[in-house]
């Protein structure tokens, strides 16, 4: 865990911002957006100071399953804050919040541990691969929302074809944009990793890896030659975000938790 100095304290206000805003909205008001950026910056300030290794722990950026999911739901929630500016969607501020909290906290109690890099470009891999999770992570949030929106309007609950405020077909676009972004992403990820890794391990993150990138590879395939859409192209993005997810995340939580020990790899 931290153990006090400028991390404790930038963790803890990152917990009171995101606390104010989880609460309901009519006990808040504004102060819930406030408090949301607040939570946001509060967390960035973790990310550089701790788990990046700038401030007074131990030195070196720390790897696990907590420090790279803290660092995945912060870019969730940049996605959200530049886009919160052009439609605003206070439905989903409350549950953004609660898991922003429940990251900085989890990252508190399971904090890695310092690694050092067997070759110059391994951060770069490892950049690519938290920013691969963040961006199929907001796709994944955008995917949420349009599912909820879809069965709203099967409900005849919903005016206007728009969702969260934002059009319904302009949320689409913008879900399978994050979803082509973030293969890209993935796709140069794994190829990095193939290039700085010393031996190939058929482990279960490079399993998880390449089933979560054959899943992606079929979804756009479908859309794209197929006309996939609706609850059919976001079921295959859950099951793939879900495989990427126990590629790193959940072996190394496997590691660090189940079996009390940091496992040999990255």
């Amino acid at each position: 865990m931290i153990h006090g100095g400028a991390p404790l304290v930038f963790a803890l206000l990152a917990v009171a911002g995101y606390g104010l805003a989880a609460l309901p909205p009519a006990s808040t008001g504004r102060l819930s957006a406030a408090g949301l950026l607040l939570g946001w910056l509060m967390h960035l300030g973790v990310l550089v100071l701790d788990i990046g290794g700038w401030g007074d722990t131990l030195p070196g950026a720390r790897l696990g399953f907590a420090p790279v999911l803290s660092m995945t739901v912060w870019l969730v929630l940049a996605v959200h804050t530049v886009e919160s500016r052009l439609f605003p969607l206070p439905g989903v501020r409350r549950w953004l919040a609660i898991g922003g909290a429940a990251a900085v906290l989890l990252s508190l109690t399971f904090p890695g541990e310092p690694h050092q890099y067997a070759s110059p470009l391994a951060p770069l891999h490892l950049a690519l691969g938290v920013g691969s999770y963040g961006l199929f992570g907001a796709a994944v949030l955008h995917a949420g929302m349009l599912d909820a929106a879809e069965r709203r309007l099967r409900l005849r609950t919903a005016t206007g074809g728009a969702a969260f405020g934002m059009p319904l077909l302009q949320l689409e676009r913008l879900t399978f944009r994050f979803v082509e972004v973030g293969f890209a992403v993935l796709t140069a990820t794994m190829l990095l990793g193939f290039v700085t890794a010393n031996r190939w391990n058929w482990d279960h993150k490079t399993v998880f890896s390449l089933l979560a990138w054959g899943v992606f590879a079929a979804l756009l395939v479908g859309r794209h030659w197929r006309g996939w859409r609706g609850h059919r192209a976001t079921t295959w993005l859950y099951i793939g975000a879900v495989l990427l997810l126990l590629a790193y995340v959940g072996s190394r939580f496997v590691f660090e938790v189940l079996l009390g020990r940091m496992p040999p790899t990255p």
